[in-house]
């Protein structure tokens, strides 16, 4: 089976594709994963180390042709604040718990979750149900802004939202400021289901 063994991200290639993958957020987050694209070419997708792919992204394969990344849609919420600096408020909250979150231009999104939907609303912020492509910020961890490393250096997408992968040195939690009641039984679990299946 053909391999794919490098990324390249938008806009460094012009082009036309042989084919083309739509895949959610999880299936964004591989290192080794066989894929068949929308006209059905199958391939590996073989990566020195995982890379969160996003939309418009294209992976190269051996032969040189290009597969383009197409971000699924999927289930999502998207939450509103009554002013930017309420927004930043949930945020904060939201990026306490390291959960994976998309910054938009007048609000956030992040995946269902009606712990996390429940916690905003009593934050008085707003959720409304929404289905559309899941591309949250790559974080302090994951190198450029895009979510890549330099080319030639791909990161390893664990760094920007799995505990594992670093202390918490530079990132204090301050449990004498805010014990985190609100945790409950749920911790910092949600969000993380996919991370631990493609090493």
């Amino acid at each position: 089976m053909i391999r794919a063994t490098q990324v390249r991200p938008q806009p460094r290639w012009t082009e036309t594709p042989v084919d083309t993958v739509v895949l959610d957020f999880d299936d964004r987050h591989r290192r080794r994963m066989a894929m068949t694209g929308t006209r059905g070419l199958e391939f590996l997708l073989d990566l020195e180390n995982a890379v969160a792919l996003r939309g418009g992204d294209a992976l190269v394969l051996d032969d040189g042709r290009l597969i383009e990344v197409v971000a699924a849609p999927e289930p999502l919420v998207e939450i509103r604040g009554s002013d930017p600096h309420h927004l930043i408020r949930v945020a904060w909250h939201l990026g306490n718990r390291h959960l994976p979150t998309q910054i938009m231009a007048k609000g956030l999104r992040i995946r269902r979750d009606h712990v996390i939907e429940a916690m905003v609303k009593g934050l008085g912020a707003r959720v409304i149900e929404i289905e559309a492509p899941f591309d949250p910020e790559g974080g302090a961890y994951a190198g450029g802004g895009h979510g890549h490393a330099p080319e030639g250096h791909p990161h390893d997408h664990h760094a920007a939202h799995d505990h594992a992968s670093h202390d918490h040195g530079g990132h204090h939690h301050d449990d004498d400021h805010h014990p985190h009641d609100e945790h409950g039984d749920h911790g910092h679990q949600h969000g993380h289901t996919h991370a631990h299946d493609h090493k």
